[in-house]
């Protein structure tokens, strides 16, 4: 049986690398945009190959203040009369510009609604100020949207829980980053706790923790100087394979934007 026309849940990753992150979801009445790390030109342009356009979208949610994320947000609401959703303690740390924005602020770990769609944050542990994660349930399905975090706490694992369809970060191959170009530093940085996730910590939580629920896991945050996709797709499929739920989950990992998918 398909799904009945009005309930179909869309859902597109525009961009997700150090040069810009940004994900789509929407249903029949509510467009979200997940991060603004595009230029508005590149936003619009990539809206625009999948029938959509920042006008209609009801809200923008942020998950931490790095330009990667956030660095398209004020020219895009100049143009734009969009509220923005994101953390009382990530909203002083952005860079407004003298936009006319309209800001709604939460605690990390609350729940809210916009429009059909609701939204359950979470705590994450990168080094940003306040930086969260979000699920969203609409139409009986669940999404979960996760990256930019250096380990994958048991509160995280647990909001992941039921997800049909996962985003998460799968950031690095970890020998690649010790022997690629990065300053020993920013290696650091990346393989610490607060950093970012390498395919063999993805592919521990495929193996141990990822629910049968989930049909589509899309693996985002792929570093350009330290990761291949098709090295990330490997890890990931041999960890299905032990799980022995290959057959049942479809693995993507876009090289820059992903496909609109419908569900």
């Amino acid at each position: 049986m398909g799904v009945p026309e009005g309930r179909i849940v869309r859902i597109c990753v525009l961009a997700s690398s150090s040069a810009g992150n940004s994900t789509f979801i929407a249903t029949a009445s509510t467009r979200i945009l997940i991060d603004a790390g595009l230029s508005r030109r590149e936003t619009e342009s990539r809206l625009a190959a999948i029938g959509e356009s920042p006008a209609r979208l009801d809200a923008i949610l942020i998950t931490h203040e790095h330009s990667d994320h956030v660095s398209g947000l004020p020219v895009l609401l100049k143009r734009y009369d969009v509220p923005v959703y994101l953390t009382h303690l990530t909203a002083p740390t952005i860079e407004w510009n003298g936009c006319p924005a309209r800001v709604e602020t939460f605690q990390a770990g609350t729940g809210f609604s916009i429009g059909d769609i609701e939204v359950a944050s979470f705590t994450i542990p990168h080094d940003a100020c306040d930086p969260v994660g979000y699920t969203f349930r609409a139409q009986g399905r669940k999404i979960g949207v996760v990256t930019d975090l250096g380990y994958i706490p048991e509160s995280v694992r647990v909001h992941l829980q039921g997800a049909d369809f996962l985003i998460l970060e799968s950031n690095h191959d970890l020998e690649m980053l010790k022997v690629g170009p990065y300053p020993w530093a920013v290696k650091q940085r990346v393989m610490g706790r607060r950093g970012h996730l390498s395919n063999d910590v993805v592919g521990e939580f495929i193996a141990g923790d990822l629910g049968g629920e989930t049909r589509t896991l899309l693996l985002s945050h792929l570093s350009e100087h330290n990761n291949h996709p098709e090295l990330a797709r490997l890890v990931a499929s041999q960890a299905l394979t032990r799980r022995a739920l290959a057959t049942r989950l479809e693995i993507v990992v876009p090289r820059r934007q992903s496909e609109l998918f419908e569900f």
